[in-house]
């Protein structure tokens, strides 16, 4: 089996239009809430980085990664690399993340994919974590 069989995947339904639900993965102010504390750092242009700073129990990181596909309201693609994964910096280290948002109008259906996971357990712990962030999201938007 190769990494780009342990895809992790998590999805929501938010009570919401696409848009709302899109201007709350992207608005900087939000972010921090989003991805465990850390700061988000990027233009949202295809081609230009992102980096995300914060700290997992009590060490310090700057994960990166590359924005691949930024289409409002709809797809959301990028890399990411932690160093904090302990493997080396190069791409084929790398996940792919997705976002994918479809809905009626009404509710939107965020679905996130991670890809290039190193084994089915990764690819698992990668799944929990999104679930988490997707929970956040839901409870975010519909509270706004």
């Amino acid at each position: 089996m190769t990494q780009a069989d342990h895809v992790a995947t998590a999805e929501v339904a938010i009570t919401a239009p696409a848009e709302q639900v899109w201007e709350a993965l992207a608005d900087p102010d939000r972010l921090p809430e989003l991805w465990f504390g850390a700061t988000v750092r990027t233009t949202w242009q295809p081609g230009s980085p992102i980096t995300w700073d914060g700290a997992w129990k009590g060490t310090p990181y700057q994960d990166r990664g590359e924005i691949l596909v930024f289409d409002p309201p709809r797809l959301l693609r990028l890399t990411h690399f932690s160093p904090l994964s302990g493997e080396p910096d190069e791409p084929e280290n790398h996940h792919i993340l997705e976002f994918a948002l479809s809905g009626d109008g009404s509710t939107t259906r965020v679905v996130l994919s991670q890809s290039n996971n190193s084994s089915a357990e990764a690819a698992r712990h990668a799944q929990e974590m999104w679930e988490q962030l997707l929970q956040t999201l839901k409870e975010t938007v519909e509270s706004s």
